[in-house]
């Protein structure tokens, strides 16, 4: 970092109040976030973490319509069940707030109000789509046609869920009002717009150097390549104008004493993240603190969680907002995760292909640590990952039971048995067998060193928001731990070296002991288990993590010699093969699949890979014009992974690497080519075909093949290696 903050002020995106939560949401905005936050308290920082339901906007209109319920049901509902959710997976923020409170609309309409009075605003009469049975005009989100970018048939008014394009209405092909299902039609209004295009060359600075008024206030080689790389292709693309207003019936009124203003409403972005702020204030009113540094002083560090399909209304649109007020600072980070597959598909709301948390916690209760650890372990911190009930299985039963757990209780079982449950005294010249070591260590305050380092390692980890490689660095120490036990065998020495098993025994609590606070941000009920089974104080997030590492880097130890433990329990226990055949089960039963766009997709496929009808025939295609070429985008890509699409004898699951992208394409070319033969092979990709799911598999492109007049395929690829995402032209 730049510079060491004096206090921090965390955010996580507002989940919208109109369905629950799964674990994509966890994996995005909402696990990453707690790690760093019970990191930072135990550091003894100064940090504020805010957090509550987004509960307005056209979606929550729409679902109150269909259920025929008031939206304040709809939210209040969704609203419960997200604390409940958060409380049980041990999601510890300051406040969770919502949108819907007084105090928010106060601090929304002061944003738009001071914008206002600053003229900062734009405002422009244009055409919006007017449903002329409902008579209203209609949201973005009460629009729905296809994709001109995919041809998704079902895309909205302000985005395409199927390709992640953002849209505006009107760019929609055959556009259809969800209100009413009829044809909307343009109708004149005027709306308040923030002119993002006058913000661009700071915008432009900031992004890509850190710096802001001629000073830098951010690194950006601390942000994740896929932010920088997102908020750089819309910059060069361009900014335009944005409405910062709605003609809505449920939302934040625009400020009543601005002329023209009846009838509207704010904009989600003139509100939603103005939920931080406002969440802030009451957290300040509740405890009786000042809000205002936590969001104006520069000695602040403002650091958003939230997934990719956020990134540019975060690291754009609302600084811009911010800076345009004047009296806010900007985000020091905004550590974006992508997105978490659910065995091989996409998680899937519509679908409902989703493991829900609530339902989660209802069907494994006093599991939450260990879906926590396996959603770190696979966390989509740099892309897109994927949640399997067999991986989390193995996890759970390899890891946190046969590592773990067995290290604690072998440790806490041994104590009881041959010191009664005491702490050990020990003579630091004993000689005993170090797990970092193949030497014999006989020195006790080395090892409380290397115990610190490997501590240190673990923090600067959550520093740099690498969240995998931190527990990945936890799970090493106790494995370490492990090693001590099997390397100097106590249960072997303990009747003709007793001296030297003090001094193993002593080293493993201190391992216990250390592991019992450096868990804390990742299993937190875990942690509290182990400081109970070591009868020591629970954690507070009081610094105690600041403590330990100033006591070991001394030497000192981090369980104290004659302290008695408490009797040993059971920190994890398997998961049994039922329990993981009753989920898959579940899951199964549950989705929804369109069977007729599956064979279609599928028909085109087959086609594309059959051999020409006449073998001997060539078929001469139409002349296309120059234009027509160009709109292909071919890039070289490698094949980092291949495996056969099941129940299909043609299709092989193909992932590929574009310039650090990862893709995955469905192919027919399994009759020709084995998996194991072709990982590290070069090949063409149309990367900009639209997206179609064949098999269960979302498929992002197609591998060029030629064919020749036997029907035998070939790649088409570079006759040299090249850099992966190079264009071909």
């Amino acid at each position: 970092m730049l510079y060491s903050p004096q206090r921090y002020l965390v955010t996580s995106a507002l989940p919208y109040a109109n369905g629950p939560l799964h674990i994509g949401h966890l994996a995005g905005a909402y696990l990453p976030a707690d790690i760093y936050v019970r990191f930072l308290r135990l550091m003894g920082k100064d940090v504020v973490w805010v957090c509550g339901s987004d509960e307005h906007g056209a979606a929550i209109t729409i679902k109150a319509i269909k259920e025929k319920r008031s939206p304040q049901d709809i939210i209040d509902q969704y609203h419960d069940l997200f604390k409940v959710a958060f409380e049980k997976m041990g999601i510890d923020f300051d406040i969770y707030h919502r949108t819907s409170s007084e105090i928010h609309h106060e601090t929304s309409q002061e944003f738009f109000r001071k914008l206002h009075e600053k003229g900062e605003f734009e405002v422009k009469e244009s055409e919006q789509y007017y449903d002329a049975q409902a008579k209203q005009f209609l949201a973005d989100r009460y629009i729905k046609g296809t994709c001109p970018k995919c041809n998704h048939d079902a895309a909205y008014g302000d985005q395409c869920e199927n390709c992640g394009s953002t849209l505006s209405p009107t760019e929609l092909i055959e556009p259809t009002s969800t209100l009413s299902g009829s044809t909307p039609e343009l109708k004149k209004t005027t709306h308040w717009y923030l002119p993002l295009d006058k913000y661009e060359a700071w915008l432009k600075e900031w992004i890509n150097t850190g710096h802001l008024d001629g000073e830098q206030v951010h690194d950006p080689s601390e942000w994740k390549n896929h932010v920088l790389g997102q908020c750089k292709s819309w910059l060069e693309g361009g900014l335009h104008p944005r409405s910062m207003t709605r003609d809505l019936d449920w939302g934040i009124d625009v400020p009543r004493e601005i002329e023209g203003s009846e009838g509207k409403k704010l904009y989600v972005w003139m509100d939603a993240p103005i939920g931080y702020i406002s969440a802030t204030k009451q957290w300040a009113i509740d405890n009786k603190k000042d809000w205002e540094p936590y969001w104006k002083d520069e000695n602040t560090a403002l650091v958003h969680f939230i997934g990719k399909d956020n990134i540019v209304f975060h690291c754009l649109i609302f600084p811009a907002i911010l800076k345009a007020h004047g009296d806010y600072i900007l985000p020091k980070n905004v550590p974006a995760n992508q997105f978490v597959n659910l065995e091989g598909d996409k998680i899937s709301t519509s679908r409902n292909w989703a493991v829900w948390v609530n339902e989660y916690v209802k069907d494994l209760p006093g599991k939450e640590d260990e879906l926590r650890y396996h959603m770190i372990k696979n966390m989509p911190e740099q892309r897109d990952s994927e949640f399997t009930w067999q991986g989390f299985q193995d996890s759970v039963n390899n890891e946190l039971v046969n590592n773990l757990a067995n290290f604690i209780n072998r440790v806490i079982v041994l104590t009881h048995k041959y010191y009664d449950g005491v702490v050990p005294a020990f003579d630091e010249n004993e000689v005993f067998i170090s797990p970092t070591s193949e030497d014999y260590d006989g020195f006790h305050e080395t090892e409380m060193l290397q115990l610190h380092d490997d501590l240190q390692e673990v923090n600067e980890y959550i520093r740099n928001y690498d969240f995998r490689a931190a527990l990945t660095q936890v799970m090493k120490i106790s494995s370490q731990g492990n090693q001590l036990l099997q390397h100097n065998e106590p249960w072997k020495q303990i009747k003709v070296e007793p001296e030297t098993v003090k001094t193993v025994m002593n080293m493993a609590l201190q391992v216990v002991a250390s592991l019992s606070v450096i868990i804390y941000p990742f299993m937190p009920f875990a942690s509290a288990k182990m400081r109970n089974l070591l009868a020591l104080s629970e954690l507070k997030g009081d610094g105690e993590l600041e403590a330990l590492m100033m006591n070991l880097a001394e030497g000192e130890m981090a369980i104290p010699t004659g302290h008695k433990i408490n009797e040993p329990i059971h920190l994890f226990s398997r998961i049994d093969d039922k329990v993981i055949a009753d989920q898959k089960a579940k899951l199964e039963n549950s989705k929804k699949v369109d069977e007729a766009a599956v064979e279609a997709a599928l028909a085109v496929t087959a086609a594309s890979a059959k051999s020409v009808s006449a073998k001997e025939e060539t078929t001469e295609k139409p002349t296309i014009e120059y234009g027509d070429f160009v709109k292909m985008d071919i890039k070289v890509a490698t094949i980092t992974h291949a495996e056969a699409v099941p129940k299909t004898d043609k299709l092989l699951k193909l992932q590929l690497d574009v310039a650090g992208e990862e893709r995955i394409v469905v192919s027919g070319i399994a009759e020709h080519y084995k998996p194991e033969e072709i990982i590290g092979r070069q090949v063409s990709l149309l990367a900009n075909l639209a997206p179609r799911k064949l098999r269960g598999v979302m498929s992002q492109g197609m591998i060029l093949m030629a064919e020749d007049s036997d029907g035998k395929l070939s790649f088409v690829a570079p006759d040299v290696a090249v850099s992966s995402g190079s264009t071909i032209s």
